[in-house]
């Protein structure tokens, strides 16, 4: 199973220089699952960047994974990942919502860059 992080997603859909490493992830809809918080973090960065219709279009591709709800153990978990990696609230809860699911997590987030169980890419800049 696997998770992308909100920033993988926004990679993907801006046809980013690591659109690639999440494509064939993101392309598995069957081994793929979606946090509802990363459904918070990419509608919002799509209708502010964009507008709503391209942020909907969006969603609606995400929801083509398993959408996992935000529900107590996750919470619970995410507060302890989040003081022991010293990370933020969504990354906690995508990193819990990945460990429950014994999932790999795919990010470009150096918040993650040394965590088990996580895929990381270095963002590369555009110019």
């Amino acid at each position: 199973m696997n998770v992308v992080d909100s920033c993988g997603w926004l990679e993907f859909f801006a046809d980013g220089e690591n659109s690639g490493f999440f494509e064939k992830i993101i392309e598995d809809k069957i081994e793929l699952l979606v946090p509802t918080i990363s459904i918070y973090e990419v509608f919002k960065k799509i209708i502010i960047e964009r507008d709503e219709n391209e942020a909907l279009l969006a969603i609606a591709t995400m929801m083509q994974g398993r959408v996992i709800d935000l529900d107590l153990n996750i919470s619970i978990n995410a507060a302890r990942l989040s003081m022991k990696y010293q990370i933020p609230m969504a990354d906690s809860i995508m990193l819990a919502t990945a460990k429950m699911h014994e999932a790999v997590l795919w990010t470009q987030d150096a918040h993650f860059e040394k965590i088990e169980d996580v895929k990381y890419t270095k963002k590369k800049v555009s110019r």
